[in-house]
């Protein structure tokens, strides 16, 4: 079977919107799928300070409470575990510097895999499927 990608739009960086793009992140990419998560405004400046995936609300607060409870993994740990099976985190440069981040740091630091232009981040989404949180 062809190996296929999916591309991951991440925007809000909240528990439930980040534990639905990493789940299903990561479940493609133990598929052997090709994985991309392209980070974007809320949920780039949550990664970039290490609270992508973190409760942001009281309903959230209860859902995370309920999956550690049935011992579901945090949103950052699947996004940790899908890069280690090849997916990419990704971020367009101008949404970066909209964000008022540091593209070399977030590299440097290993935040993103790539920070790269609009047009790159439309050629692979070129027969994908496409997701959005």
């Amino acid at each position: 079977m062809a190996v296929s990608r999916l591309m991951i739009f991440v925007s809000s960086g909240g528990y439930e919107a980040a534990w639905q793009a990493t789940s299903l992140g990561l479940t493609a990419a133990a598929m052997g799928d090709d994985v991309v998560y392209v980070f974007a405004f809320d949920a780039l400046r949550a990664l970039s300070r290490g609270t992508f995936g973190k409760p942001l609300t009281e309903r959230e607060s209860a859902a995370a409470t309920r999956g550690t409870g049935l011992g579901a993994p945090v949103p950052s740990s699947m996004l940790t575990d899908s890069r280690q099976l090849g997916a990419k985190a990704i971020a367009c440069d101008t949404t970066v510097k909209l964000c008022g981040l540091d593209p070399a740091d977030l590299l440097k630091k290993k935040v993103l895999d790539e920070v790269t232009g609009l047009p790159d981040i439309w050629k692979l989404t070129t027969a994908a499927r496409l997701l959005s949180f």
